[in-house]
């Protein structure tokens, strides 16, 4: 099954609570507001997810330390949010990190500070195996 399929309803469901948040509030908020928003809208849909995870990082298979994510979905969906006038591709390259750091195959970018929600799924590539040499 391909990853982009695997994870389309968490995602789509993810999508569709922050849309509910950004229609309600408009932009103009410290991230914080929509964090909590965001965490009361995918209660109501009833999404499994941790708000501020702790998770471990690591560097070439071996842990490095950990740092708290906005939030884990599933146990599965990093999903990342902001509260700014305009994402760019630092941002983009912020969550591809994340991803291969925390080990995970799936992340969200949403960003609340624009007139429109904005919103990008990650999905990080398997890396192929290399012959030993």
């Amino acid at each position: 099954m391909l990853l982009q399929n695997k994870y389309q309803a968490i995602t789509g469901l993810v999508i569709g609570c922050a849309m509910e948040v950004h229609k309600t509030l408009g932009s103009g908020f410290q991230e914080v507001i929509y964090q909590r928003s965001l965490a009361v809208e995918m209660e109501k849909a009833g999404l499994v997810f941790g708000r501020e995870v702790e998770m471990p990082l690591f560097y070439k298979g071996v842990d490095v330390g950990s740092r708290r994510v906005d939030f884990l979905v599933a146990d599965a969906v990093l999903v990342e949010l902001k509260a700014l006038h305009e994402i760019t591709p630092t941002h983009h390259a912020q969550i591809i990190n994340y991803l291969e750091a925390y080990q995970l195959e799936v992340g969200l970018l949403i960003n609340f500070g624009e007139r429109s929600l904005r919103f990008k799924r990650f999905i990080k590539a398997p890396r192929p195996l290399r012959p030993n040499v």
